[in-house]
């Protein structure tokens, strides 16, 4: 809900274990970290959409997308865009929108926001028209000389590259108190009192001033006094409280929460419990049992694993990997120990996966995904600007694929920000 996502490390085992971290802070500045889409095509140069670049500082997606659809005078869902980025950083990204000349584009001028025409093209942009994202990002407040921490930078680098990256969920998955599983976990379970009392009480080390006040006010009772505190920005948690004051039941106010929000904390949920089956198989992460379903990095499609040793080659070149699972009602279930070890995960919860269905109108899709994914032209250089010594990192992931991944493997202990 238009909170900043906390720095958490989430206490997940390391690929690189055998190799020590790096240490220092990331994200220290917005320049610190860059991410620049790779797209999947280039527009044609004709057709009734128009491409243009997007940079951006200290904004997500969806609030660039809002204010860019506010100025055009048309509606946010009319902008196109491949890839959804967090507010950290500076993100370079393609935007699409149908029946706008490219010169008014052009003329539009924000703060914090760079606009580039890149041409017309026959078809709007969508979500995951995206080859993959490049990365550099730049980590300073080591603990030594950069040049110290490089020879364990490269060999963590060649290990990934070699290997593949776990491919953790990141915490930006978990949201700005990380307790966004909890309250897709919360609602899974028909707790919706547990769920409110999440969303809108309870403060904690990442609240501050009106927000703070708010949870405060809730904890303590007062609804009305909750309601009203609320900073502007924080509506829809506003909306809910005056929901809760207006029927007193957690399960009715519950109703007026944003579609995409539930949606956002049922993958939360989802998210964890894919974490957990990962960190399990940590170590044989680039290792295919029988009855796993492997993931085709390719074209992204699956298919059954009935003789491991014989496909072993294919993962072992980084071309299929093993997956874990997305509970819902979609999902292709593991066989064999694979699927064992995702039943065990589900028992810890009291959960079974005929269970992930909607409870409130949401639809637990679910699938699979890759326990793994390709590190990318990855290269570590030591570096010297104004603001002192530090590393530089570059490396491509595919769509989906979390830099965090990268930089807590390289960095250990926390993977600091600034």
């Amino acid at each position: 809900m238009d909170e900043p996502t906390a720095n958490v490390d989430m206490g997940l085992p390391h690929l690189t274990q055998g190799t020590p971290g790096i240490g220092g802070v990331i994200k220290r500045y917005n320049e610190d970290f860059l991410v620049e889409e790779i797209p999947l095509y280039r527009p044609s140069g004709a057709g009734t959409h128009t491409y243009f670049v997007v940079e951006k500082q200290g904004m997500t997606t969806l609030a660039a997308v809002q204010m860019i659809a506010r100025a055009l005078g048309r509606r946010p869902q009319d902008i196109g865009y491949a890839g959804l980025k967090d507010a950290h950083g500076i993100t370079r990204q393609m935007f699409s929108i149908e029946h706008v000349e490219p010169e008014r584009v052009a003329a539009l001028s924000f703060k914090r926001v760079g606009l580039e025409v890149a041409g017309r093209h026959g078809n709007k942009l969508k979500l995951g028209h995206l080859a993959g994202n490049r990365f550099v990002i730049r980590v300073r407040d080591l603990p030594g000389r950069p040049e110290e921490a490089l020879p364990r930078a490269r060999d963590i680098l060649a290990e990934l590259s070699r290997r593949g990256v776990p491919n953790y969920f990141g915490p930006q998955r978990f949201g700005a108190r990380g307790d966004n599983a909890d309250i897709g976990r919360a609602i899974l379970r028909e707790d919706f009192a547990e769920a409110v009392a999440l969303v809108l009480g309870r403060p904690g080390p990442f609240d501050h001033g009106d927000v703070q006040r708010a949870r405060g006010f809730f904890d303590a009772g007062d609804l009305q006094g909750a309601a009203a505190a609320w900073p502007w920005a924080f509506h829809e948690q506003r909306r809910l409280c005056q929901a809760l004051v207006r029927t007193g039941d957690p399960r009715r106010a519950w109703r007026v929460v944003n579609h995409t929000l539930r949606k956002l904390y049922f993958s939360a949920f989802q998210g964890e419990l894919f974490n957990r089956v990962l960190a399990r198989r940590l170590g044989g992460v680039d290792r295919l049992w029988e009855g796993d379903m492997a993931w085709i990095h390719r074209n992204g499609a699956c298919f059954r694993v009935e003789d491991a040793a014989r496909e072993q080659p294919r993962c072992e070149a980084l071309e299929i990997s093993p997956t874990g699972p997305l509970f819902g009602r979609r999902m292709t279930a593991a066989e064999g120990a694979a699927g064992e070890m995702e039943a065990a995960v589900l028992a810890e919860e009291g959960l079974s996966s005929d269970q992930f269905v909607s409870t409130d109108g949401t639809r637990f899709e679910g699938g699979r995904r890759p326990l793994r994914v390709p590190l990318g032209e990855a290269t570590v250089e030591a570096a010297h600007d104004e603001r002192g010594p530090h590393l530089v990192l570059s490396f491509d992931l595919p769509p989906g694929g979390y830099a965090t991944s990268v930089t807590r493997e390289v960095c250990k202990v926390g993977v600091a920000s600034g």
